[in-house]
């Protein structure tokens, strides 16, 4: 049992806290930016809550953060009352959030001159993947820290894996966005066109989903789009804000990403319309619009 503290307790935070909590069986204190949220999970599930991130941390052998961006991110570490200044030496913060490679760096660079480790872990999986405990967590950062944070995120997660140095678990998550967005749009499409040309879309999915279209969008979100059903899961606000961060890092990298950028303004078209907290397999709503 390690002594942990968790930082934000959005869709994603709060199972997966729950989850240290009781698969894991750590000591867990809580901070999330509206105090009755983290109040409802400690009563929940027992724990402590921390009103500040300094206040949750102390004493903990890792810190789990899980917030919106970068600017939230570097809020909770470097703010006032941040994480960073009231860790303990050696202790590991492993953050969850979806945000650029640059922000890890930075961190990681920090983090290590307060005598700190710094893991990026973004996740992937969904809201469901973290209520199931089922979570897949790219990891960027040293060696050392990741075998001792390893066995702890297990408690969510059932796939995680160390690619590369600080920064590499956020690009590999780039990686993982960028393939989705393209496999909704082709989905939505494929959706739009078995509905078009008059055909029985739940007997096609289920035909085509044994063959090589079959994808885990197909398995999970083609009949409720074609019910026009956006209500399950990731919000097309927070999927605009992730493929910014991929094109803005492609223009780094050198990368060419014109599905990618395509697919993003077809999402801009989805939230003009006002679907901005609609769920990704919403992109069929613009090819269905009168």
């Amino acid at each position: 049992m390690a002594k942990v503290a968790f930082l934000g307790l959005g869709v994603m935070g709060a199972p997966m806290a729950r989850h240290l909590a009781t698969r894991g069986g750590h000591q867990v204190t809580v901070y999330n930016r509206t105090t009755e949220k983290a109040e409802a999970w400690v009563a929940a599930h027992g724990g402590a809550l921390g009103l500040t991130p300094a206040a949750a941390v102390k004493g903990a052998d890792l810190v789990f953060s899980c917030v919106g961006n970068d600017d939230d991110l570097r809020h909770v570490t470097l703010g006032p009352a941040g994480a960073f200044a009231a860790m303990k030496a050696g202790a590991i913060f492993v953050d969850h959030t979806t945000a650029s490679a640059s922000v890890a760096r930075d961190l990681y660079s920090v983090a290590t001159g307060h005598g700190l480790q710094f893991l990026d872990a973004p996740v992937s999986g969904g809201q469901a993947g973290a209520e199931n405990g089922v979570l897949t967590v790219m990891v960027g950062g040293d060696a050392e820290p990741y075998a001792t944070a390893e066995p702890v995120i297990r408690s969510y997660a059932r796939m995680i894996r160390l690619l590369g140095p600080s920064g590499a678990g956020q690009l590999t998550k780039m990686v993982n966005q960028i393939c989705i967005a393209g496999l909704v749009e082709a989905l939505a499409e494929g959706v739009h066109f078995a509905k078009r040309a008059g055909l029985d879309v739940e007997a096609v999915i289920d035909t085509i989903s044994k063959g090589a279209a079959q994808s885990w969008q197909m398995e999970n979100r083609a009949l409720t789009m074609a019910a026009g059903k956006f209500d399950f899961g990731f919000a097309v606000d927070w999927m605009r804000k992730d493929l910014a961060i991929c094109l803005d890092e492609a223009d780094r990298n050198g990368a060419h990403l014109p599905v990618t950028a395509l697919v993003d303004q077809f999402y801009g078209d989805v939230q003009e319309a006002g679907g901005r907290r609609w769920d990704t397999s919403s992109l069929i709503a613009r090819l269905e619009k009168p």
